[in-house]
């Protein structure tokens, strides 16, 4: 049976004629989860998306979350070499976003956790919008004894003051909305949920005047970018002696240098690296263990 990719919407007149949205959906779940068909889903739809397009929203048709994370039973019932080649698999999908020609927001409508935000965090903008109840956004894998799998270590650190990026990464402490409000996680914050799209599309047809968006296969904000490289150094320093205390607080740190002393790639498979080894460990095994008998309740 063929994959159903998620649909697209091209906005046909008006200031932002030729944008297109495209909506995950959650299938059968009650929100969006991070897993193989979920994918390959991505990667069909964005390899049929329509050449003559001006812009990509990349949204959530869940009204609870962007992305709730990725589906951690179905990863722990890897073995490490198919857990090596899913990760491998979905970060060439990611990637397929840091290749389009012309500008790419996120619309942030609700929880965006792990490699819900890595996705995220592959367009050239973030653009959320407060909801009903206040929603988490960040890298929670810490928190389990791991550490991100899709860059994380990299994006978020390149996208607010790297020190609290580096921590936060290195602990698994989620922003609550208001708070990556303040931390200027945001490239744009929506009055509302109703403004949301119109809010991203307002922000991509602005970006769109500027020219051309370079490309090279890599997000176009990480922290191996010369633009935030020295930034991002002096806050790897500062936290350094702190975030080593701890086996996924290593993990992180030795990413975030990888990221900066060798490249996009280079932390791509630092992490993926270190996320089949920890996963293994006593200590991850307990608190995922934890975290499944506390999601059953």
């Amino acid at each position: 049976m063929p994959l159903q990719p998620f649909a697209v919407k091209v906005e046909k007149s008006g200031p932002h004629a030729g944008i297109a949205t495209l909506s995950l959906d959650a299938g059968a779940r009650p929100v969006v989860v991070l897993d193989e068909l979920l994918v390959r889903r991505l990667q069909a739809t964005l390899s049929t998306l329509p050449r003559a397009i001006n812009g990509l929203v990349l949204a959530s048709a869940s009204e609870r979350a962007f992305v709730a994370g990725a589906d951690l039973k179905a990863i722990m019932a890897l073995s490490d070499t198919q857990l090596h080649r899913y990760l491998a698999f979905a970060s060439e999908v990611y990637g397929m976003l840091c290749w389009l020609p012309y500008p790419t927001a996120a619309a942030i409508n609700g929880a965006a956790l792990g490699g819900g935000l890595e996705l995220a965090m592959h367009c050239d903008a973030l653009i959320a919008a407060p909801a009903a109840k206040p929603y988490a956004v960040g890298l929670p894998e810490a928190g389990l004894g791991i550490c991100p799998g899709w860059g994380g270590t990299s994006l978020l650190a390149a996208r607010i003051d790297p020190s609290e990026a580096i921590t936060r990464t290195a602990t698994g402490k989620p922003f609550m909305f208001d708070e990556a409000v303040s931390a200027k996680l945001f490239d744009a914050v929506a009055s509302d949920q109703a403004s949301l799209l119109t809010t991203c599309r307002d922000w991509i047809a602005h970006r769109a005047t500027q020219g051309r968006v370079y490309r090279d296969g890599a997000p176009l904000r990480h922290a191996g970018r010369t633009t935030v490289a020295g930034k991002v150094i002096a806050g790897y320093d500062s936290v350094r002696a702190n975030v080593l205390t701890t086996p996924p607080g290593a993990a992180v740190a030795a990413c975030v240098d990888a990221a900066v002393t060798k490249g996009w790639q280079a932390c791509l498979q630092l992490e993926q690296a270190n996320l089949v080894r920890l996963r293994s460990t006593p200590a991850a095994k307990e608190a995922i263990e934890a975290f499944f008998a506390k999601s059953k309740k």
